[in-house]
């Protein structure tokens, strides 16, 4: 059902202060599934961009379908090279709201999130990170293998290595645009890598850091994972020794917290 409630006429729309942005990979399915999640849960002023590699995406014909009753979904090809840190970059130089929030189109979690990460940044936060490991936070579903490596290397980043945030690795990141470009990412387009290098650049440059605790469930609506071990381990491991050699021994910064249905802590 398509909630047609909420269509506005395009002149009618107001500027959103929140774009949501979803970079896909043939995730026609679940992109249906999430919009129409987005539609119901969420009221502030908002846009989807949806990101895509190639034309030949099965994501393509449901943005097409969806944004012609939502003016505020709309497609942007990325042309700066395959994976998700070029989408992220392209998605960034498209938007038009003043926060950014990115996570995969087949997860649920964020959307409960997402009133809890905005009010961080309008308390004052630059750089807000969901959470499966603290405060409460969970990760079910899911490559048994990545998800024990991933809880492994967040346990030891943040205990050994200096790193504030608890979950440096979750792809669920919210952020204020005018910040993004001065992380100058780097990562190679392996999986959510660029992920775990924003949160460690955030913390370098000085970023206003916030966490909010989630239920993360990968591959809510089903398909294939694209994890690969080898190129995996590899990128993540760079980037672990190189947050290793920047962090460790600084001044650990004050990490605000968001509980949901509470009031921030720290």
């Amino acid at each position: 059902m398509i909630f047609l409630s909420t269509v506005k006429n395009p002149l009618e729309v107001e500027p959103p202060k929140l774009t949501i942005l979803l970079p896909v990979r043939n995730d026609g399915v679940s992109l249906s599934v999430m919009l129409r999640i987005l539609q119901a849960a969420l009221v502030e002023p908002y846009e989807v961009v949806v990101v895509y590699d190639f034309p030949e995406d099965d994501s393509i014909e449901t943005v097409e379908r969806m944004g012609a009753l939502n003016p505020r979904i709309r497609g942007v090809h990325n042309k700066l090279g395959r994976g998700v840190i070029n989408a992220i970059k392209a998605g960034v130089q498209s938007a038009e709201g003043e926060y950014v929030l990115i996570f995969a189109a087949d997860e649920v979690g964020p959307v409960v999130a997402v009133e809890d990460m905005t009010a961080l940044l309008d308390e004052g936060c630059d750089f807000v990170s969901c959470t499966r490991y603290a405060h409460g936070g969970r990760r079910l579903g899911g490559s048994l293998v990545g998800g024990l490596l991933s809880r492994l290397a967040n346990v030891l980043f943040h205990r050994v290595a200096g790193c504030a945030l608890s979950d440096a690795t979750t792809g669920i990141k919210m952020f204020r645009r005018s910040c993004f470009f001065e992380l100058e990412l780097e990562a190679r387009p392996v999986g959510w890598a660029v992920a775990f290098e924003m949160s460690m650049k955030a913390q370098e440059h000085g970023l206003k850091l916030g966490e909010v605790p989630i239920l993360s469930v990968d591959r809510l609506y089903g398909g294939k994972s694209t994890f690969k071990l080898g190129p995996w381990f590899v990128e993540y491991l760079r980037w672990f020794v190189w947050g290793f050699q920047r962090l460790r021994g600084g001044v650990r910064p004050e990490v605000r917290v968001r509980i949901p249905m509470s009031t921030p802590t720290k």
